[in-house]
């Protein structure tokens, strides 16, 4: 079973999962997010926001395959690319951060190391454009599943630190070279045990 994460596009993002395609809680300002969902038209939004960030600033998120099926996303932008971002009591976020927005593993693919990959992943593209750290606002007591907010033990279980609490929306912040650290520290480990581990061939005995 293979494992790939690639960055989100206009092409791919069909392969959000279909409540996350349809779901503008942060897209859009809060009073205009119900008339949007009445009309229908949340898919529609939620693509023309994506285009708006990847054209206006880049790459804004990554979608983790195993083998050829969407697993898990992760979507991130500028604050102020994030209309909801000054609506909870923890705002605003840093200005040397980048916010994260929508973060969700298949409920089947959960605990086998997705979301740290995903999170690994967004710390290289944005350690690359000279950021220097992730923040989200973190839902204390979600409704597993149904918030648009993510679980604030979640963000903590993939490095997240509280920087601001709160009974329910805590600020969350992720130092990005500390993630990729914690990489680059595996990867390390992995070279070591490697490496000593040697393969030795003996002499063949001809037979006479």
């Amino acid at each position: 079973m293979s494992r790939r994460v690639v960055g989100v596009t206009l092409d791919n993002l069909e392969d959000l999962p279909k409540h996350c395609r349809g779901c503008v809680y942060w897209e859009v300002a809060p009073h205009l997010k119900e008339q949007i969902e009445q009309f229908g038209e949340a898919e529609l939004e939620k693509e023309a926001w994506v285009s708006s960030v990847l054209l206006e600033w880049g790459s804004c998120g990554r979608i983790v395959y195993s083998d050829k099926l969407p697993v898990g996303f992760v979507l991130y932008a500028p604050p102020s690319a994030v209309p909801r971002a000054m609506a909870f009591p923890t705002s605003p976020i840093s200005p040397d951060a980048v916010m994260l927005t929508g973060f969700h593993v298949l409920p089947e693919f959960r605990g086998g190391g997705l979301g740290r990959m995903l999170v690994q992943a967004v710390a290289k593209d944005l350690t690359r454009r000279g950021v220097k750290a992730i923040e989200a606002f973190g839902d204390a007591k979600p409704d597993e599943d149904k918030s648009c907010v993510v679980a604030a033990d979640f963000l903590t279980s993939v490095g997240f630190k509280t920087v601001r609490p709160h009974p329910r929306w805590p600020r969350l912040r992720l130092e990005l070279r500390s993630a990729l650290t914690w990489k680059e520290d595996v990867e390390a480990a992995l070279e070591r045990l490697l490496g000593t581990v040697s393969v030795t061939t003996a002499t063949p005995v001809l037979q006479r």
